[in-house]
């Protein structure tokens, strides 16, 4: 399985709003991205879903600074 099938897998979870977020991210943004956002990006999916449905509903802020980015950059896809 290619990264990107693997990454694919780890985007579904158990909240099918949590699955469009992520996978958005991954079919729009991932492939431009840096390395380092690309590894943030991998670091983000082993996060719960209770704790990253709060960084995306905006309920609390992830706790690092590259997560953080992803997360302002999904949040505001529609903005951009």
């Amino acid at each position: 399985m290619s990264e990107a099938g693997r990454l694919r897998w780890r985007c579904r979870r158990g909240m099918r709003e949590l699955d469009q977020l992520l996978e958005w991210y991954l079919d729009a943004r991932y492939l431009a991205a840096d390395e380092s956002s690309k590894l943030a990006f991998a670091e983000l999916l082993e996060q719960q879903d209770p704790e990253l449905w709060s960084w995306f509903s905006g309920a609390s802020i992830a706790p690092v600074a590259a997560w953080k980015q992803i997360v302002d950059e999904i949040r505001t896809r529609d903005r951009v």
